[in-house]
């Protein structure tokens, strides 16, 4: 706290007067009092960056037919948004440091307000990507700089609450863009999943600019490194646009791709180095040199391997099996979305009495037991089979996030903070990416195979092989078809059947694998000195 210094001096008949100067009398008398409304201003902001990760995926058909692209054309429209997402979100505490946090911060949100709108009002493809690139800059800024700025928002005690508002928005984001996308797509028209972000975000911008202040603590840079911010796009932006497009591309079988591997590589071994030799880094590399951070972003790319691999998987499921709707899948995941976030209710008013090595642990084992539960669905399975394997999910994953954010920042000096926060943030969407991608990868491949193994056995000189076709030959020459015609039906109809069992085999390997993925990250917990969140344990002096 700055000392502050009272002169006494003789007033009017001779009684003595307090002046105090007047830097001291600015100090506001509550630095905590509007804790409340940041919270809520910076949450929906990130939710608004999150929701628009995934929203657009159930308007592709519709933006293909009206912008006259093919659907390798109108990816773009995703990949080139999040690859400017996550170039911006490891710089956000070098810009929120250089141009201030509350301009930083609210000038973002009204740049992704502006971008959205112009989005929506595209008229070629090209367009759309233009402003979807310029709309994922201004959203890298609000998942990073959100978090950092909640930490100093809410006194020690109390800083769970505050994490765990944006923990509600960090899971339950990805899982209500798609069913938010299809609702207004079927209701309204495409442009509109854009057009819904301007009241919001416009709310948003406002409330931040009431209500955030500076950090007082963060060190503003004089110097802009430029090279660094070069190497960095170079090395993330290649990452990402690999992972995006390896599937597509055969992954190493393309020459490509391959450039892509080895730029992101080069380039992230000169960003290394470069970051570590100058005196003002566009990302402070050192911060990593803390064992507790270092783990704890490594988690955090376990932590979205699993989370954004599951919720690739169960939609295709939902959707490609069993033909459900984009609404009808988010009503099938909404249940697991509200455990998560009434776990991380609870957990952050009670973050002063629980310890990240016990309670990770337990999220991550019903995650695993979520997911094993998830695997032994069969191709019959219906929407009351998912209802408690996504409430165990919700569960789980509500365990993990507030406490291990908590624990990962708790050895941070506050003006280290954005950097933590921001490294933390990166790892978890790029974990994200890769589980994503792998899984699009190994669900064609596990399909193939489980398909290979299953035609084995479903010969037609196989006895009950050719008891069904018989069955299902004279039950649709019941139906009026001839009985050529009702030979090949049938034949095709256990084509499907084996098309199906197939892929319900893959999907239970995939989702065996997200919930491994935890698991395996379990040990990193014993680099952590204590399990405690930022400012109540061994770290509160900071």
């Amino acid at each position: 706290m700055a000392d502050v210094t009272a002169t006494i001096t003789s007033g009017p008949r001779g009684t003595a007067q307090l002046y105090i100067p007047a830097e001291a009398s600015a100090v506001p008398a509550d630095k905590y009092k509007y804790k409340y409304l940041i919270a809520i201003a910076v949450t929906l902001a990130a939710v608004l960056e999150l929701i628009d990760t995934s929203i657009v995926n159930v308007a592709i058909p519709h933006m293909m037919g009206n912008l006259g692209a093919t659907l390798d054309e109108i990816s773009w429209v995703s990949t080139g948004y999040i690859i400017a997402n996550v170039i911006v979100i490891p710089l956000s505490s070098w810009l929120s440091g250089y141009f201030g946090r509350k301009r930083y911060l609210t000038w973002s949100i009204l740049l992704f307000v502006a971008a959205s709108f112009f989005c929506g009002a595209a008229t070629t493809l090209g367009g759309l990507i233009f402003w979807r690139v310029v709309q994922g800059l201004g959203g890298g800024a609000l998942l990073s700089t959100a978090q950092s700025t909640l930490f100093e928002a809410f006194p020690p005690k109390e800083v769970g609450i505050g994490q765990a508002m944006f923990g509600v928005g960090v899971m339950v984001g990805p899982t209500i863009g798609p069913t938010l996308g299809g609702y207004i797509v079927d209701n309204l028209s495409w442009p509109w999943i854009f057009y819904i972000n301007i009241p919001l975000g416009i709310f948003a911008a406002f409330m931040v600019y009431s209500y955030v202040q500076d950090s007082a603590h963060q060190k503003k840079s004089i110097t802009i490194d430029g090279t660094g911010i070069l190497l960095l796009a170079l090395c993330v932006g290649s990452l990402q646009w690999m992972l995006e497009r390896g599937e597509r591309f055969d992954w190493f079988d393309s020459r490509f791709v391959t450039a892509l591997g080895v730029t992101s590589a080069v380039s992230f071994v000169l960003l290394i180095w470069r970051e570590l030799t100058i005196e003002e880094p566009v990302i402070d590399l050192r911060v990593l040199m803390n064992r507790q951070l270092a783990a704890g972003v490594a988690m955090g790319a376990f932590l979205g391997f699993a989370l954004y691999g599951s919720v690739f998987v169960l939609p295709v499921f939902l959707q490609g099996l069993h033909g459900f709707t984009a609404n009808q899948t988010g009503m099938v995941i909404l249940p697991g979305a509200l455990a998560s976030a009434f776990t991380m209710a609870m957990v952050g008013r009670n973050s002063a009495r629980l310890d990240a090595r016990v309670t990770v642990p337990i999220g991550a084992f019903l995650f695993f037991l979520s997911m094993y539960k998830l695997s032994l669905l069969t191709f019959d399975a219906g929407a009351q089979d998912l209802f408690w394997p996504l409430i165990l999910r919700g569960f789980g994953l509500g365990l993990i996030f507030v406490p291990l954010t908590g624990a990962t920042m708790a050895e941070l000096k506050t003006s280290e903070l954005a950097q933590g926060t921001g490294m933390f943030n990166l790892t978890r969407q790029l974990g994200g990416s890769l589980g994503i991608a792998i899984s699009a990868t190994l669900l064609s491949r596990f399909t193939a195979q489980s398909r290979a193994l299953l035609t084995e056995h479903v010969v037609i000189s196989d006895p009950t092989t050719l008891a069904r076709v018989d069955g299902l030959t004279r039950a649709l020459i019941a139906r009026g078809a001839n009985a050529m015609m009702a030979k090949q039906q049938a034949l095709l109809i256990i084509d499907r059947q084996l098309q199906g069992q197939a892929s319900v085999l893959a999907f239970s390997k995939l989702y065996l694998m997200s919930g491994i993925a935890l698991l395996v990250s379990l040990p990193l917990l014993f680099l952590f000195r204590s399990g405690k969140s930022r400012g109540l344990g061994p770290g509160a002096a900071h």
